[in-house]
């Protein structure tokens, strides 16, 4: 039986190129360490910010915090702020008006610099396991669906939808050993 792990981390091949895997997240009330090791887990190596504003009451998420975390494990992070939802789409989805969210956000992403954005998101798949972030836990209240829908749409694969786990981030160590009686500590 494959693991989780396996499931996630396994390579597409699509038209004679080699897909990686596209995934989306949501930090609502996750903690930043089990976020990152959720992260890690599933094998993603680039975090592509799709908030229209990188900004978060959430300590550890803003764009500067979270981008320093991440490149302490090795994960690289990607602001698109053209993918953001904007202000009245964020109001809609709040209110729960999804008719309205979603006409809001479908003429923000058909903008040129969306499209651009996407353009950009579909290039890295090609090489890299990318992740889509935003806010929500629920993919299905979050942009970022529509964002991961219209990518996988393009390149033909379909998006796996990470909920963080209580997983603890792994940090490798960057020290030399240089005789085999020796711990990496000396």
């Amino acid at each position: 039986m494959r693991s989780l792990v396996d499931s996630l981390t396994d390579t597409l091949n699509f038209g004679g190129r080699e897909i990686i895997m596209l995934s989306t997240i949501g930090y609502e009330s996750a903690q930043l360490s089990h976020f990152i090791g959720t992260l890690q887990t599933a094998g993603v190596e680039i975090l592509v910010d799709v908030r229209d504003r990188a900004q978060s009451r959430r300590k550890g998420f803003s764009k500067t915090a979270l981008s320093d975390a991440l490149k302490a494990v090795g994960i690289d992070y990607l602001h698109l702020r053209e993918l953001g939802d904007p202000k009245a789409g964020r109001e809609a989805a709040r209110a729960g008006e999804w008719k309205k969210f979603r006409k809001i956000y479908d003429e923000a992403v058909a903008s040129m610099a969306a499209q651009e954005a996407l353009d950009e998101i579909e290039l890295i798949v090609e090489k890299q396991h990318a992740c889509l972030l935003c806010y929500e836990r629920d993919p299905s209240t979050c942009h970022r669906s529509i964002v991961a829908d219209i990518v996988a749409g393009r390149i033909g694969l379909k998006p796996q939808h990470l909920g963080v786990r209580e997983i603890e981030p792994t940090f490798h160590a960057k020290r030399r050993v240089l005789h085999s009686r020796q711990s990496t500590a000396a």
